[in-house]
């Protein structure tokens, strides 16, 4: 995929420079990041869940940090020792990773639970009230009765 040149939108739009940064690293796959694997689903209509396979890794070893649009997830783990051996086959990943995951506005991170190896974090849009969308009442005129032309009746 080649690489798209956004410097002439920079020059010609205000505020947009998040957007065109994310576009930007998302077409350079040599930066892609396998390690660990995750989902993210919507749960409800303003509620979100991303999910990690951190197999090996307990809460002392991962940090969740929430900051401007970014949400970023480390692990770091602990040098262990096999107890009374040495390895012959090591083959559960140890490796320290960072997994950066962009933010839309009033996104926030409600809850954070780590359970059989899989770290699920919960995400909650909370936009407001000055933002939402407001129902205008369209006031209807009252109907008046029909009125009724007044002729003099002559008589001869």
């Amino acid at each position: 995929m080649r690489h798209v040149d956004f410097s002439p939108l920079y020059r010609s739009t205000v505020g947009f420079d998040r957007l065109f940064t994310m576009l930007d690293s998302l077409a350079q796959p040599e930066q892609a990041q396998t390690y660990p694997p995750y989902n993210i689903e919507r749960t409800g209509e303003n509620t979100y869940r991303i999910t990690m396979a951190v197999a090996g890794f307990d809460e002392t070893e991962l940090s969740i940090e929430a900051h401007a649009h970014v949400l970023a997830v480390k692990g770091e783990k602990n040098e262990e020792t096999a107890e009374g051996g040495e390895f012959l086959y090591r083959g559960i990943a140890k490796r320290a990773f960072e997994r950066r995951f962009q933010l839309a506005d009033h996104v926030e991170v409600s809850a954070a639970s780590l359970k059989n190896g899989l770290l699920h974090i919960d995400l909650l849009r909370n936009i407001p009230e000055a933002m939402k969308p407001r129902k205008i009442t369209i006031a209807a005129e009252p109907v008046e009765a029909p009125k009724a032309i007044e002729a003099q009746v002559i008589n001869d």
